[in-house]
């Protein structure tokens, strides 16, 4: 289930890149999941764990990958942590709603990230609401961003 906290939330990591940096570990990336993730929003290939090929910056750490495909791997890996998903692009919000069909997953969400195109169902945890629709949820989302 996709738990969602708008605005402020003093225990969620709002510096998911500098968090990813100093904590993700090797399998992180070279899971099928992650080589997809980094595929469809870096457009890059994994090679390995210390080297990922960008098709703009050549071979590249994985230090050197999108924010957003960053927090998309901490709320995978570290799913009992509260990160900030509005790191992410709108081209993430499919993978989030991936990681929330196989786990409670909670995320903090300063604007409202465009669920749109796929199904889902989430908690919206500010006023306790359950959705499982994109108008639902933007119609309780406009009161807390």
């Amino acid at each position: 289930m996709l738990n969602i906290i708008f605005g402020d939330c003093p225990e969620a990591i709002y510096n998911t890149s500098v968090y990813f940096n100093n904590t993700y570990e090797d399998e992180w990336l070279t899971d099928e999941f992650a080589k997809k993730v980094i595929k469809a929003v870096d457009k890059s290939e994994v090679l390995g764990a210390h080297a990922i090929e960008s098709p703009v910056l050549g071979v590249i750490p994985p230090e050197r990958l999108a924010g957003g495909t960053k927090t998309v791997l901490l709320i995978k890996n570290k799913p009992d942590m509260i990160f900030n998903a509005s790191a992410c692009g709108d081209n993430c919000a499919r993978f989030i709603l991936e990681i929330a069909r196989d786990r409670d997953i909670t995320i903090n969400l300063r604007h409202v990230m465009d669920f749109r195109r796929k199904k889902f169902k989430a908690h919206i945890i500010n006023n306790d609401v359950y959705t499982d629709n994109y108008t639902d949820y933007l119609f309780n989302a406009v009161d807390f961003v």
